[in-house]
């Protein structure tokens, strides 16, 4: 039976239809040898390939798990939310075959490392504060860093009636400071400098324990490497 090749592409758990229709442009995928066009049929008995590795290989070996774990380099301006009537929220953006969950959140305006998984059992299991997941931002903002702001980020914050629990800074440059979270409280770095006096103009995540943000481009994801799922899943059984 015939199909659309994004299709056939997105069915197979690599990516999404609208990044299966960005290979296809960028000539990466090829049909039975030739190189693919938007809007492609394919039939069962055709071999597709991207980047040169045949799809029915890849899609065997993301089959030996039972759940989908994706990393999404989130662009500003998508809601983390599994809400459909919410526009421009994540589950549509993504556009996945299978119905998948948000792993914690990241604020609309900010951007960068967000993971996601069809096994909802294990979303809070993964963010419970016992594990102390570090969450690692890379930050500009509107006044020139000093060491004192930078110190008081550490020592943590009077936020919402609590002190925000101790975490490691660095500068990065003029205007910018690296950020080591283990607390994923809404808007919380945002409202760290806001007590100094200081406005994020841009917030990026780049890793969350093991997994990083790397090569991802803004708007593309990618399934989890087997190492990356066992540090934040020890037992490959609830994989």
């Amino acid at each position: 039976m015939a199909s659309r090749l994004n299709k056939h592409i997105s069915d197979s758990g690599l990516c999404s239809r609208r990044d299966a229709d960005a290979l296809i442009a960028e000539g990466r995928v090829t049909v039975n040898g030739q190189r693919a066009r938007v809007g492609a049929e394919v039939g069962d008995e055709d071999e597709v390939k991207v980047d040169g590795q045949a799809l029915r290989r890849r899609a065997a070996a993301k089959g030996q798990r039972r759940h989908v774990y994706i990393a999404l380099n989130k662009p500003v301006g998508v809601t983390c939310t599994t809400e459909t009537g919410v526009k421009d929220n994540i589950v549509d953006f993504i556009d996945h075959e299978q119905r998948i969950f948000p792993i914690g959140r990241l604020d609309k305006d900010s951007e960068g490392l967000i993971l996601l998984t069809s096994n909802g059992d294990i979303v809070n299991a993964v963010l419970r504060a016992e594990h102390k997941l570090e969450k690692e931002y890379l930050v500009a903002v509107n006044l020139p860093v000093t060491d004192e702001f930078l110190r008081g980020m550490a020592r943590g914050v009077p936020l919402r009636g609590e002190t925000t629990l101790p975490c490691r800074t660095g500068r990065l440059g003029k205007f910018g400071f690296r950020v080591v979270l283990v607390q994923g409280l809404n808007r919380q770095i945002r409202l760290m400098a806001s007590h100094f006096r200081y406005r994020v103009k841009q917030l990026v995540r780049v890793r969350i324990g093991q997994v990083k943000l790397g090569h991802l481009k803004v708007g593309q994801w990618r399934n989890l490497t087997d190492a990356e799922l066992g540090s934040l899943l020890p037992r490959s059984e609830d994989w």
